[in-house]
């Protein structure tokens, strides 16, 4: 039965990648699967691991499938760049439980999949796609459509939004997609108006493993542009067609559109040209602007994921009375939650997408013709977005809180800016503008944008972006038109719009050589205000009825108590030495009455490196985001040098951490990297002591080389120095060593003993047991969010049934079989030392002695002798 809806589809075209389903073999992993638990009353979802030969290349895919016998509609999930399968896992169940057959599969070069990345190839990763295809139209669990044609929808995010539309165009089986954060032509999202966009393209190559990870016509182009500075006609050709625009009139399928508003990589106006070119189709199209994007932010999962879902019943399960939501919807954000700190997010829809030039307002602004230089080698840059510093900690996150943080250079800009508008003013799309570009080269490179200037001058750049405008044969000077970047913004009554047009900009290529540039407006601003989109009225909070009965019991409470708090408690001045103590600390699941740490106690002392152990799951990274401050414990306290840890405490400024991953701008150097670290802080120069950090990261000359020329043993050791800077007196390390070679780790344990030798305090959380034994003088065992055993790793690792017999002379063979046959003893081995005797139960050292003085073995000493990780497993029970 076809339960397609009637007109989208129109009559079935030849499929433009022949399926062919023999060319699809399991390799490994057929028939073997796992119950994946539910926390809830719905059923487990069965996972199938496979590694499938397609086309010649592994690709390694997971199968997932919940509840009764029957056919259900089908789902691809694709990942984002540089990750794999895993990352889409909890999204694959959860689809599995609401009725879909789900695969998901790493992509060519990606997790265990082999192969060389071709950024959505037609020839390889997008026939890929197909090739998955004919394998679930064999699965008796996918409903079929026709034979061979299974009912099946595809979504993901960035690299797997990308091929979920690209799957689309080339191959008419596909019923609907849910691409998210993506790119519709990748030519414009690296080349935006022919300007190269140099980070983001660096971090591209980069986080795929390096150029040789690429196909080589693509490592090429990389090289040759980086080189060069500028795009060529042959890059953009090569994009191009690996991107979803060049069948774009092929996508005749129901589209979800999900776009980040801080993404500097992926803008605004890619899924705008996707929405409009679907659209044009025949094919619905819904697009929902979320807040964050590839500069961090929020993005807003479980929203995202709900839509997804409802998406698919409606147009791969045929449910026509779920509710998709609206034909557009964006979030908006600003201001600051008092409660928690957070920016809130609040919902605006319209019934219909309004495109970024919706019912633009002509904005008057003033300034005379100006002059500004592109100094010779492009150099100081301008500073608007930071590639690579995504998370919760991006500069987009910032911009949210209404905090400023670009930088434009004196002498390498102009500047126009509008009178106070007189009531508040919605920007929803790009504006425009008009000006006069003239320059003493042949071309010019110009960035624009718009900066929100309130009352006492300090200026907002929305979502940190900016738009760069590369002017041809502006020598005799032209007119440009320059469309500036999409956003979404309240401008406040009282406030200004200043329109600045740069000479360079960190994250993009401008010209080496040195030019003057001459700007003169031509026009008023053109500002899109999309009336039709409205924002839902927030409900009152909740505190507006509590908090009057609150604060009258709270008065009556200290009345009778007498007593007084303090949001804070007082520093302890006994423990004003010490770096970190822990007291009954506890902290419970987010659901439920389990524990993730447990009436946790333990002291660190100075000049200690204390090693945090346990199995996954232990409390490990829960109770260093306690210690950091970054969530507030159920019970306990953490002082770290007599004061007690609260988000935002001064005191956590003596403190350096290193998470795992940690992002670095790879055109520059790694002094520079840390040198713009530092200035974020806003904290003096002189404090940084960078000098002395470096030192003892041991960096040496690298210091001056790009990033993107350092191994991963050198980003590691960057990033500890980066923790290290200002010299904090305690610095928290977790997993420090993942991803290091033997003397890469070797030199990470050289830099945490130098960094203590000086009376500091290192915390190191780490898997690598032999490694946390040689380099830790302290051990913090855990298991289930309890304290299992704390002291010295001597005292820790001495006590157990093996023995160390040292002799005065070699041991032969023939003797030491006697040796294990004795009573008591379990195994004998020798060493170069002598023996290693492990006893049973009812074995002792005193017996083991006299048997070997009977046996004439040269005893010279005998001592406990245990590896670390048998300490470890025999505290855990095993439990590991």
């Amino acid at each position: 039965m076809d339960l397609r809806l009637p007109g989208l589809r129109g009559p079935r075209r030849p499929r433009r990648i022949v399926s062919a389903a023999a060319a699809v073999v399991v390799l490994a992993g057929a028939g073997t699967w796992t119950a994946v638990a539910s926390d809830d009353d719905r059923p487990a979802v069965r996972r199938t691991d496979q590694v499938m030969s397609v086309d010649g290349v592994r690709l390694d895919t997971s199968y997932f499938t919940s509840g009764s016998a029957g056919r259900r509609p089908a789902v691809l999930l694709g990942h984002g760049f540089g990750g794999s399968k895993d990352d889409v896992r909890q999204q694959a169940q959860d689809l599995a439980r609401d009725g879909y057959a789900v695969l998901t599969w790493s992509a060519r070069g990606f997790g265990k999949s082999t192969g060389k990345v071709g950024l959505n190839d037609p020839k390889g990763e997008v026939a890929d796609v197909s090739r998955l295809i004919d394998w679930l139209a064999g699965q008796p669990q996918v409903r079929l459509d026709s034979a061979g044609d299974p009912r099946v929808g595809l979504a993901g995010a960035s690299y797997g939004g990308a091929i979920s539309l690209l799957a689309a165009g080339h191959d008419d089986r596909v019923d609907a997609i849910a691409p998210a954060i993506t790119y519709w032509n990748l030519a414009d999202a690296l080349f935006p108006d022919g300007v190269f966009k140099k980070l983001w393209a660096g971090i591209f190559f980069n986080t795929g493993g390096g150029c040789d990870k690429f196909e080589p016509a693509l490592c090429a182009m990389y090289e040759r542009i980086a080189e060069s500075g500028t795009p060529d006609t042959a890059a953009r050709a090569l994009l191009e067609e690996r991107s979803p625009a060049a069948v774009g009139d092929r996508i005749k399928v129901p589209t979800l559109l999900v776009q980040g508003q801080a993404d500097s990589l992926f803008t605004l106006a890619q899924s705008d040209a996707a929405a409009k070119a679907i659209r044009a189709g025949g094919a619905p199209v819904d697009v929902d602007w979320i807040a964050g994007g590839h500069d961090g932010g929020n993005l807003e999962t479980g929203r995202v994921q709900a839509r997804v879902t409802a998406w698919f019943d409606r147009y791969l399960k045929a449910d026509k009375g779920v509710d998709t939501g609206p034909a557009f919807r964006v979030t908006r954000t600003g201001g600051v939650d008092s409660t928690d700190g957070t920016v809130p997010l609040r919902g605006a829809s319209g019934d219909s997408y309004t495109g970024l030039a919706n019912a633009r307002r002509p904005i008057p602004l003033t300034g005379r013709e100006q002059r500004f230089d592109n100094p010779a080698g492009a150099g100081p840059p301008a500073l608007s977005a930071l590639p690579g510093f995504g998370g919760s900690n991006g500069l987009a996150q910032l911009s949210a809180f209404g905090v400023g943080v670009s930088l434009d250079f004196p002498g390498q800009y102009a500047a126009f800016e509008s009178a106070p508008v007189t009531s508040d003013l919605r920007i929803t799309g790009s504006p425009a503008v008009t000006v006069h570009v003239k320059s003493t080269g042949d071309d010019a490179v110009l960035f624009a944008k718009v900066y929100d200037v309130g009352p006492g001058g300090t200026r907002q750049l929305p979502s940190q972006l900016v738009s760069p405008i590369r002017v041809e044969d502006a020598g005799s000077g032209k007119d440009v038109t320059i469309t500036l970047p999409a956003i979404d913004h309240d401008i406040d009554k009282g406030h200004r719009l200043r329109l600045v047009l740069a000479s360079t900009d960190l994250g993009y290529a401008s010209p080496t050589a040195p030019a003057t540039y001459t700007v003169s407006l031509k026009g008023d601003l053109l500002v899109p205000t999309a009336p039709g989109v409205t924002t839902a009225a927030a409900p009152l909070p909740a505190w507006v009825w509590w908090l009057p009965l609150a604060g009258a019991v709270l008065a009556v409470a200290l009345l009778l108590t007498g007593r007084r708090r303090t949001a804070t408690p007082a520093p302890d001045p006994a423990l004003a030495e010490v770096p970190l103590q822990i007291t009954s600390l506890s902290k419970k699941y987010a659901k439920g009455d389990r524990y993730s740490v447990r009436d946790l106690s333990f002291r660190v002392e100075k000049g200690q490196v204390l090693g945090l152990l346990g199995p996954n799951g232990a409390g490990k990274t829960t109770t260093l985001r306690m210690l950091m401050g970054l969530i507030q414990p159920d019970g306990g306290e953490v002082r770290v040098f007599g004061h007690a840890i609260r988000p935002g405490a001064r005191v956590l400024s003596r403190v350096g951490a290193f998470v795992e991953g940690a992002g670095f701008l790879p055109h520059l150097s790694g002094r520079e990297n840390l040198e713009l670290y530092w200035r974020a802080t806003g904290r003096p120069p002189e404090d940084a002591h960078m000098d002395e950090a470096l030192e003892i990261a041991g960096l040496g000359d690298a210091l001056a080389r790009a990033v993107r020329t350092y191994s991963q043993g050198m980003r590691q050791r960057l990033a500890i120095a980066q923790a290290m800077l200002g010299l904090p007196d305690l610095l928290i390390l977790d997993e420090p060593t993942n991803g290091l070679d033997p003397p890469q780790i070797r030199e990470m344990r050289e830099v945490m003993i130098r960094y203590a030798a000086a009376g500091r305090t290192v915390i190191v959380s780490s898997h690598l047991l032999a490694e946390v034994e040689q380099s830790c003088t302290h051990l913090v065992v855990m298991d289930r969010g309890r304290l299992i055993q704390a002291g010295p790793v001597g005292e820790i690792v001495g006590s157990g049934d093996t023995l160390l017999v040292g002799t005065a002379a070699p041991v032969q063979e023939p003797v030491v079989e006697k040796v294990a046959a004795l009573p008591g003893v379990a195994s004998a081995v020798r060493t170069d030392d002598g023996l290693l005797v492990r006893l049973d139960p009812d074995g002792s050292a005193q017996a083991l002695v006299a048997e070997l003085v009977r046996l004439d073995v040269p005893v010279a000493s005998v001592g406990p002798h245990r590896r670390l990780e048998d300490a470890f497993l025999t505290l855990i029970g095993g439990s590991a």
